[in-house]
């Protein structure tokens, strides 16, 4: 089976468990059976380390103008997203990447990224509980849910931080099968938390 592209974006001030606890997810999913069922990479607007909130250096793998094909998107959140609002570069390459892509997740304020770029209006979402005013005041159209993670199908959003990791675990039940994402979630000794 063709491994499937899973793109995380990067930036300064990111948190860090946003983006880690999903890359974690699909980076050993399958990977006890073989090569793993995904193809997992970060990617950022400018070359260099991004600095992480609390000081974590990270180094992309690839910038905006020469990351592979995402079929897979997750934005994840930190107080860089604040700066970012008012990024049109990176709203604008948020929003021809998820018009690409199979699936978009945010995670925590990620959900502040999608709603600028448009990707939100009208659907329901979530974000950090510390942060609903903040996504109903980008767009009021959006149905704010107070639950862990929302699935609209092709968009999905997660509350703060290690909802991320739930998120995730979902996506590879819908997508591979719920016994994989039940053997990730054990491998991982994280408890897999399935959506009534």
């Amino acid at each position: 089976m063709k491994r499937i592209n899973v793109g995380i974006l990067l930036f300064d001030d990111v948190e860090t468990l946003d983006f880690a606890g999903p890359f974690e997810v699909f980076s050993i999913t399958g990977q006890r059976n073989g090569n793993g069922d995904f193809n997992v990479f970060t990617i950022a607007k400018n070359s260099g380390p991004i600095l992480a909130v609390n000081g974590l250096s990270i180094n992309p793998n690839y910038l905006f103008n020469n990351c592979p094909e995402v079929e897979i998107l997750i934005v994840p959140g930190g107080y860089g997203t604040r700066r970012l609002i008012e990024d049109d570069e990176t709203i604008q390459w948020i929003k021809q990447k998820a018009n690409l892509a199979t699936l978009v997740l945010s995670v925590c304020t990620g959900s502040l990224l999608l709603a600028q770029a448009g990707l939100l209006s009208g659907l329901s979402a979530t974000t950090h509980h510390l942060c609903y005013d903040l996504l109903e005041r980008i767009d009021s159209s959006i149905k704010l849910k107070e639950e862990r993670f929302v699935d609209n199908g092709r968009i999905l959003t997660a509350a703060g931080i290690a909802a991320g990791i739930d998120m995730s675990l979902h996506v590879v039940s819908r997508v591979i099968g719920k016994n994989a994402a039940v053997e990730t979630a054990n491998y991982m000794e994280y408890p897999y938390y399935e959506k009534n």
